[in-house]
């Protein structure tokens, strides 16, 4: 079977299974479980290599089983490896069946076991579980997606940062694995990569993954496995990167953090009631509180750079402009770290609308008294831009020029400006108010043109955006004159 024969198969068995009321979600977590078990036969057959499952739960007892005998066996199997410690562990972590149909499980089973895996191309396998993760997050009722950043913006990324295979790479709110895939491979593909020892050491170290939901977890490790990374332990990690500083310092560090306003946690109380309490972080290397989300991944990232680590980071609008404690860390953020570029995206190009994001690159430099930040040069490709996710999605060709102008490694130097790219001093960023490094300068033609103007659902989305960024100042100042 060729390839694209085979990606249409998996892809169509969603489909039916959809129809069927399983959500791409729910079938992608039983295709991970039982890819991993089928494959984990072949690399036994095929390689010789020793099985990662007891011989109680491995692929010959799934699919020696049919109807009753094998939901039960199935759901069994799936508890016991969800103990496990080890990279096995995380791939079935807090793991369970989500098909209740037997007749359907082993449709699933008998589809699964008519392919060779280890046969099929890495990338091809790879591919396929990435089209299943992107369909997943376009369903919108399952929020997947939300922030599920287009491939255009996180390869253009990867490609002017230039990782090195020799450098660690971290993302702390990985998801499925996106940016840890593209940096993976554009690093296996330099020179260096070709010495054995540096590609294995790249594929079993180099990469650290966290995330908070266990079911992105389990869906980010399959997703790099499938892809040829992972060692003994899985380079993803089930943990609130948040919550404490692990001590890891990294090369690298590549995010799209969550984007949601505010954090915070619900509690029943005494009355029986339902309230929502606010959840700041406090750390010692946190130089502001504050239960803003964006913010707080923001002074992690700071803290886990090694000095002279690079760090590119997609954030939305307010974190450029909020004041107290936005400003605070926009202050510490160009005194202590070469911020040197700012990438304004357009909108559009989430699966959420009315999104407005940016990709802040910065370097982390050695203390010293002197400002870091001598200069940073913004790119506009948000004005005058018009992008939606089906009739004009971004495209990596769309950033092109971006990456031209950017002048990546020691070219920087070299940069030159034009109508989209502009230098600012530090001079000129410190007379700002408030440090506002929201900046703009290009004329929008779209009041002009009516047929340049963005649908209606983005412009209602935009403006709920901002009225909610106004009245949560409104909120501050009321609660400034409170207090």
């Amino acid at each position: 079977m060729n390839e694209q024969t085979l990606v249409s198969k998996v892809w169509n068995y969603a489909h039916v299974l959809r129809d069927e009321g399983i959500g791409y979600g729910d079938y992608v977590g039983q295709i991970s479980f039982l890819l991993f078990l089928k494959m984990d036969e072949e690399r036994t057959e095929y390689l010789g290599e020793p099985s990662l499952i007891p011989a109680e739960y491995q692929w010959a007892t799934i699919k020696g089983k049919t109807g009753e005998a094998l939901d039960k066996h199935y759901k069994l199997a799936l508890s016991e490896l969800a103990k496990r410690t080890d990279f096995v562990g995380t791939l079935f972590l807090k793991a369970e069946s989500k098909i209740n149909d037997p007749a359907k499980l082993q449709r699933l089973v008998t589809l699964i076991d008519g392919e060779t895996w280890m046969g099929v191309n890495v990338d091809v396998k790879g591919a396929i579980y990435e089209g299943l993760l992107e369909r997943n997050a376009g369903e919108v009722k399952s929020g997947a997606g939300q922030y599920f950043t287009p491939r255009a913006v996180i390869h253009a990324m990867v490609e002017v940062v230039d990782p090195a295979p020799t450098e660690s790479v971290c993302d702390p709110a990985c998801g499925t694995g996106g940016f840890l895939l593209a940096a993976y491979e554009h690093m296996k593909d330099k020179p260096a990569a070709k010495d054995r020892a540096t590609s294995r050491h790249l594929r079993e170290e180099m990469f650290r993954g966290y995330d908070i939901v266990p079911e992105v977890v389990r869906l980010c490790a399959m997703n790099l496995y499938l892809h040829g990374i992972g060692g003994d332990k899985s380079p993803v990690i089930p943990a609130d990167a948040l919550a404490n500083d692990s001590g890891e310092r990294f090369d690298v560090v590549l995010a799209n953090p969550p984007f949601g306003k505010k954090q915070s946690y619900r509690i029943v109380n005494q009355e029986g009631d339902i309230e929502s309490e606010r959840q700041d972080y406090v750390r010692e290397d946190f130089t502001v509180t504050t239960s803003n989300k964006q913010l707080n991944f923001l002074q992690h990232i700071m803290t886990i750079l090694k000095p002279g680590g690079t760090a590119a980071v997609v954030l939305p609008d307010n974190v450029l402009f909020e004041g107290g404690a936005g400003e605070a860390i926009r202050r510490r953020l160009l005194k202590d770290f070469n911020f040197h570029t700012l990438l304004r995206l357009p909108t559009g190009i989430f699966y959420k609308q009315g999104v407005k994001a940016n990709v802040l690159f910065f370097e982390k430099v050695a203390a010293g008294e002197r400002i870091a930040t001598e200069e940073m040069w913004v790119y506009d490709l948000r004005t005058n831009q018009r992008f939606t996710l089906r009739e004009r999605p971004l495209k990596r060709a769309d950033l092109d020029d971006f990456v031209t102008a950017y002048r990546p490694n020691h070219l920087r130097h070299t940069r030159e400006e034009s109508e989209r790219f502009k230098r600012f001093s530090y001079e000129e960023l410190a007379t700002r108010d408030k440090l506002n490094l929201d900046i703009f300068w290009l004329k929008d033609d779209g009041h002009i043109d009516p047929d340049s103007l963005p649908p209606p659902d983005e412009v209602a989305a935009e403006i709920v955006e901002n009225l909610e960024a106004a009245l949560e100042r409104f909120r501050k100042v009321a609660a400034e004159l409170a207090g």
